[in-house]
């Protein structure tokens, strides 16, 4: 692997912690670490919209929707679920949380493949810039699923996942993304 890319890599992560390190983000991180949910990722609009926000700052309206909280378990039920989020709303009552099994997804959502793991559900979101997946351990250390690394998040890039390159739902997303932010860019 080229050491130019991995350096740039490395400093796109230490980047992004630092930008998620004084947000929102980083304030419901480590509560949500203590939920103990397995193979726990928060991922989409929450990083996506922090980054964004703090590159372009107010002429990027788009702002955190909710917190996606997406992890895995096959055993898992619903009411794991809405367990996790009446904990983690009552700790963080002004703000909205989707907390949701990968495991189980393809159950409800019609036409949708089952996922194999939580990585693999994100690795499937709509766009490159919203499958980036951030947690942490009790201990506070910081860890990051990047399946299609850093650069179109932080070049403020709609560029939609190899599964999503047709999908109308991509596309009508990058116009919503445009519309609120302007100084997006998308990569055909």
């Amino acid at each position: 692997m080229n050491h130019h890319f991995l350096n740039r890599e490395l400093e796109l992560i230490v980047e992004l912690k630092k930008v998620l390190e004084d947000s929102s983000v980083g304030e419901v991180l480590p509560e949500i670490a203590k939920l103990n949910l397995p193979g726990w990722w928060l991922a989409g609009g929450a990083v996506r919209n922090t980054v964004w926000r703090s590159i372009f700052g107010d002429d990027c309206k788009l702002v955190i929707k909710d917190f996606d909280i997406v992890f895995f378990d096959l055993n898992g039920s619903r009411s794991q679920e809405l367990a996790a989020k009446t904990i983690i709303t009552n700790n963080f009552p002004n703000y909205e949380f989707d907390i949701k099994n990968q495991a189980s997804f393809a159950r409800w959502r019609n036409g949708k493949r089952t996922y194999s793991s939580t990585e693999d559900g994100i690795e499937n979101w709509l766009h490159t810039a919203t499958a980036v997946g951030v947690n942490m351990n009790l201990q506070r250390e910081w860890n990051f699923f990047i399946p299609y690394g850093l650069d179109d998040l932080f070049n403020g890039i709609i560029y939609p996942t190899p599964e999503h390159l047709d999908n109308p739902d991509a596309i009508n997303k990058s116009a919503e993304f445009l519309q609120k932010c302007p100084c997006l860019k998308v990569r055909n």
